[in-house]
């Protein structure tokens, strides 16, 4: 959506500009590559910063476990306490959970951090890969139509083929949402045709004054 959504603007400001069809390509070309790397990079970013957060938290609880096991027996105690376990059970449970060495730090991790030790959030290569290519193949939905037609033509195919991405995409959405297939697309339609031509707009108003 988001490579669909910018690509697709961005081109629409440029055609609204009257700029050529190959300043077009060339400049949703580009509009794909900075999008990708920098949606690619962000997520790199983020997912490795929570990995590295996390390993820096079960540092913390594996030192606190070695200097002060009880203190961290009764942090699991009064976790369990608040899911409803009987105190007495909750104490139980906490001592001979984190009286295991194989499955104390791990306990821990999952209980008071909420993490998953094994894989921390995900691997940040396959999320910035995965940002990647969606943003990139997006963004060629509004860009393809220039490989084939010029003008106006171009402008009216790129629209449409946006258009219907929009609806897919937002269709699509409604099998995690369970809204109606049909409002969730026209909604995506709107928000992105009304982008799109905000920019153009604002093409012809800036071509216009250049042209001037």
């Amino acid at each position: 959506n988001d490579g669909l959504v910018s690509v697709f603007s961005l081109v629409m400001g440029v055609a609204g500009a009257g700029a050529a069809t190959h300043t077009i390509l060339l400049t949703g070309v580009a509009g794909l590559l900075s999008g990708a790397l920098s949606m690619a990079l962000g997520e790199w970013l983020s997912v490795q910063s929570s990995r590295e957060l996390y390993q820096h938290q079960i540092g913390i609880e594996k030192h606190e476990l070695e200097t002060i096991p009880e203190e961290e027996v009764e942090e699991l105690a009064l976790i369990y306490e608040a899911k409803g376990i009987p105190r007495a059970t909750a104490e139980e449970m906490a001592q001979r959970l984190l009286a295991d060495p194989a499955t104390a730090l791990d306990t821990l991790a999952r209980e008071e951090l909420a993490v998953d030790p094994e894989s921390l959030g995900g691997s940040a290569w396959e999320a910035a890969l995965t940002s990647f290519f969606l943003f990139s193949l997006g963004a060629l939905v509004p860009m393809l139509p220039y490989f084939f037609f010029v003008g106006t033509t171009g402008i009216i195919v790129s629209a449409v083929a946006s258009g219907l991405g929009l609806f897919g995409i937002g269709a699509a959405i409604t099998l995690m949402t369970g809204r109606n297939a049909l409002f969730s697309g026209l909604r995506q339609v709107a928000f992105g045709m009304t982008a799109a031509a905000i920019t153009y707009g604002m093409g012809a108003l800036i071509g216009v004054n250049l042209g001037g």
